[in-house]
């Protein structure tokens, strides 16, 4: 059977709360999320999400996470602009990690690259194989 994406948002408080209950978060509270780029599989970046902000992504079709270091939501692209639009979510067969298709404004990486994934192993040892797009300090003002 062929996939139709569903849409985000989702309108329906019902489809919202099944798809809450469907996820298994871990003993903190939390669950992994992944944002892959829709058009071309990219992977850009995992980030933690709780209830609150799975339910806020799904409300919103933008994608809002909970941050450790903060101790509360933090609403991708809020203070850099690099804001990320959900357009499709999944989650895994045990309900336990969250895949979402977004499509990502600028860079995904607080480090200025399009994705957290830029480091590889290579002779050596561990290289960067992807330069800054953007410097952090034009992204937050540092």
């Amino acid at each position: 059977m062929p996939d139709t994406p569903q849409s985000l948002p989702l309108q329906d408080p019902a489809q919202r709360d099944a798809v809450l209950h469907a996820v298994r978060f871990d003993a903190k509270g939390l669950v992994p999320a992944i944002a892959q780029q829709h058009d071309t599989g990219e992977v850009l970046m995992m980030a933690w999400m709780n209830a609150e902000a799975l339910a806020e992504t799904l409300t919103t079709g933008r994608a809002c996470y909970y941050s450790r270091s903060r101790g509360g939501l933090w609403r991708k692209g809020e203070s850099s602009g690099q804001v990320q639009t959900v357009l499709d979510l999944r989650v895994d067969c045990d309900g336990d990690t969250l895949l979402m298709l977004v499509d990502q404004a600028g860079v995904a990486c607080h480090t200025g690259r399009r994705s957290c994934f830029y480091r590889a192993p290579r002779e050596g040892g561990l290289a960067e194989i992807a330069a800054p797009l953007v410097s952090p300090e034009s992204l937050y003002g540092a």
